[in-house]
């Protein structure tokens, strides 16, 4: 029987076993050489994308029993759909975790959650647009993502949800990198001010270096910890 809950250390050793995180030297699209990699794209075995679903699943959860916005996770007894929690997944990543997390949600939380995507490709045939899944009209949606590094594609998509007639309750990613954009600001610090909703992340930098620090971490390796505390002091937030 697996655990529900999800841990971040689990996740780290189990994203390394599977080359989904990697530590080395990577040259990003804004010119700097980071340490490690994070690939959402490798996210490919069943054990993997549930133990993702479960950490997207309770931090929803968390967020649920900490609001005030009366949002019901099951059948509105009142017929009242603007209150129940709506996740959206922006294509391609975003799909797989936006379902599994739903399932995630209704089998650990009781949660009877709504979910849906975008296609990249509008369709003039069958439902035609591009949303497919719920029907996001009027309702606050929380977003599920993997990274956000310059926060471009999630603009997009908080775009595509508005012309929808939806608004954003709040975005959940797998990995904060916490480190500065075009100003002193990381994107998700950006992202919380401008939309004024929450942002969380599942695990960030910081994690990834008690990880390396951690004598029971079986990827232990402190040259590798020397440049991860070296790039977090020059591009952290």
């Amino acid at each position: 029987m697996h655990s529900t809950s999800f841990s971040s250390h689990d996740f780290i050793q189990l994203a390394l076993d599977n080359k989904v995180l990697k530590f080395g030297e990577f040259v990003l699209k804004s010119g700097r050489i980071s340490p490690y990699f994070f690939n959402a794209g490798l996210l490919a075995t069943g054990e993997m994308l549930s133990l993702l679903a479960r950490g997207y699943a309770a931090a929803l959860a968390e967020q649920m029993q900490n609001s005030n916005n009366g949002i019901s996770g099951n059948s509105d007894v009142n017929g009242d759909n603007n209150k129940k929690l709506v996740i959206f997944g922006a294509a391609y990543k975003g799909i797989p975790f936006v379902a599994a997390t739903a399932q995630a949600l209704w089998l650990h939380h009781g949660i009877n959650a709504e979910w849906g995507y975008n296609r990249k490709e509008v369709k003039a045939h069958g439902e035609g647009g591009n949303l497919v899944g719920a029907d996001v009209s009027g309702k606050s949606v929380w977003i599920l993502d993997d990274v956000i590094t310059a926060g471009t594609a999630m603009r997009e998509v908080i775009e595509i949800l508005e012309q929808a007639g939806a608004s954003v309750a709040g975005i959940i990613v797998a990995l904060d990198r916490k480190e500065k954009g075009q100003a002193e600001y990381s994107a998700i610090q950006e992202l919380a001010s401008n939309l004024q909703v929450p942002v969380r992340a599942l695990f960030d930098m910081d994690d990834l270096i008690s990880y390396l620090a951690d004598e029971h971490s079986t990827h232990q390796d402190s040259t590798q910890l020397a440049k991860m505390q070296h790039y977090r002091t020059q591009y952290g937030v």
